[in-house]
């Protein structure tokens, strides 16, 4: 089941992707295992079937209630 992540923390997604910022993203996979990709670029981001994803420029998609850390700020609840 996904969990929404916090408004103000998905806006700050928005602002990486916006700006084309290189950072650090840190997910957890899958298999429920922590996973960190160095100089990700997020390209977009998107809503299906009430969930919510990010796109990176690698084609990599993170469910964005995976998420452990974006560029070492690590997301609030949900709104």
């Amino acid at each position: 089941m996904y969990t929404p992540i916090d408004c103000n923390y998905y806006d700050r997604l928005e602002a990486h992707a916006t700006l084309r910022q290189r950072i650090r993203i840190d997910y957890r996979n899958e298999q429920g295992e922590a996973t960190a990709l160095e100089d990700a670029l997020i390209v977009d981001l998107q809503t299906r079937n009430s969930e919510e994803f990010m796109i990176l420029e690698s084609g990599h998609e993170i469910r964005l209630d995976k998420l452990i850390a974006v560029d070492g700020k690590v997301p609030p609840g949900s709104c």
